[in-house]
């Protein structure tokens, strides 16, 4: 069996690879890994986006949950990061959400937090590929079977805590907010009406088959024509399919991404004396525009594997408190333990009601380099055959010899998707094109 576990959970095509067997063996082996030498009947809360193979993934891992004595409090369709808080404020053992945040619905997944919050570590989602290889589990039988309950202020609960992550109201903001159809659909809402924003609410009326489609932070292009359409709308918030990620529009209509929210925010903070040893934590995707802005502010820039799980890594062996990745998983970590789209987007809001100034002139605090992204797809077979291709690795170092020190090239095996990603970054914008388009023609040939 090759290793479930990618940079955010398991995922695959629901009813194909992710099916409901997989999902009840993940629930036994997490629980069995989880709760292990504790006495008392183990707890887990779970959530789920608003995929059509939710409810089914979802009461698949709830059975294999019970069937070794675990309790299960589900949660209803929630956002991830809800299901990372939820999992602290009712004392669970752990949390499971099922998700395949930003890709297409034919796609699911399951996320597992630890009782604390976080995401798992490898050593531990490694026992648990353990257990469901050797499919070996400890049932519970009689009452010692566990049982389900249904939680009602899930929402409630979650959206009060996202207001209390800042000091002041959104009264007189017009913002327009992309829910991607997907879980954002059941707090973007109420969460912006409570603070008082002039907010309009898009893409919040999910059917199972809509989830990220021409929407959300994936798609941002209706985004961007819509705030242009709007008069006095100061900004476009945009989440993805379970609301981890968060991306911005400015009042011009032009994307502001996770590298730029990070650059405004963690110098605001570290005007405030809130950014911590006056570090950010970013991936080897972060723009070398963001490093470079680091070093002219007198902060520094930390790099890690691109995953937001090892971000965090990053930012609580260090004590660091803003970290995140391009793609707008962003970590504000004196009040969540993972990427919160909606906390993010509080956090911008709120600065910029603070400052007064539109985020347009904002984001000129950085300075983007050129980056060109190409993703070919490949089979599970052709993504185990990449790290072993010589044609592959021979043209990636001749392009990183022909760029030099004024660009870079990053070709990777995605975590999430069946993907190679070509990244090649640089001064010259056509340069770096044909450079990322050579790459992925060469990928695609030798891989297909």
């Amino acid at each position: 069996m090759g290793r479930l576990f990618g940079t955010d959970g398991v995922r695959g095509i629901a009813g194909e690879d992710m099916t409901c067997e997989l999902a009840m063996n993940i629930g036994r082996a997490a629980a069995t890994v989880l709760t292990y030498g504790r006495r008392r009947r183990p707890l887990v809360v779970l959530g789920k986006d608003t995929r059509i193979s939710s409810d089914m993934l979802g009461a698949a891992l709830a059975a294999g949950l019970c069937s070794v004595g675990a309790d299960v409090i589900d949660l209803g369709v929630v956002p991830t990061p809800a299901v990372a808080y939820l999992v602290m404020k009712y004392k669970a053992d752990a949390g499971v959400m099922i998700s395949a945040s930003h890709n297409p619905f034919p796609f699911n997944g399951i996320k597992i937090f630890g009782g604390e919050g976080f995401k798992l570590p490898d050593d531990l989602e490694d026992q648990i590929e353990t257990l469901i290889e050797k499919n070996r589990f400890s049932l519970a039988t009689g009452d010692s079977l566990g049982q389900i309950s249904h939680c009602t202020t899930a929402v409630r609960d979650y959206v009060e805590h996202l207001k209390s992550s800042i000091p002041t109201s959104l009264e007189g903001m017009k913002i327009l907010v992309d829910c991607a159809n997907g879980s954002a659909s059941a707090t973007a809402g109420q969460l912006f009406a409570q603070l008082g924003a002039d907010a309009e609410i898009l893409s919040a009326a999910p059917d199972g088959v809509n989830i990220n489609e021409n929407c959300g932070s994936t798609h941002m292009e209706a985004l961007c024509e819509k705030v242009r359409a709007t008069p006095g709308a100061v900004a476009g918030v945009a989440f993805d399919g379970d609301a981890d990620r968060c991306l911005f529009v400015d009042e011009k209509g032009e994307v502001v991404d996770g590298d730029f929210i990070m650059a405004i925010c963690g110098l605001d903070m570290l005007e405030r004396g809130k950014l911590r040893r006056n570090t950010i934590v970013g991936t080897v995707l972060t723009n070398l525009g963001f490093a470079r802005f680091c070093e002219a502010n007198g902060m520094h820039f930390a790099a890690t594997k691109v995953g937001d799980r090892y971000v965090l890594e990053e930012m609580e062996q260090e004590g660091y408190t803003l970290g995140g990745e391009q793609s707008g998983h962003i970590i504000f970590r004196d009040y969540a333990t993972t990427g919160d789209g909606q906390l993010t987007a509080l956090q911008l809001l709120c600065l910029l009601k603070r400052c007064q100034k539109p985020l347009s002139e904002l984001a000129q605090v950085m300075t983007r380099l050129p980056q060109v992204m190409e993703n070919v797809k490949v089979s599970a077979a052709g993504k185990l055959e990449f790290y072993n291709n010589d044609a592959i690795k021979a043209a990636i170092r001749a392009k990183k010899e022909q760029l030099g020190d004024t660009g870079r090239v990053l070709v990777r095996v995605s975590g999430t998707e069946p993907l190679i990603r070509v990244m090649v970054e640089g001064q010259d914008e056509a340069l770096i094109q044909a450079i990322a388009t050579e790459l992925a023609e060469l990928v695609r040939s030798e891989l297909a």
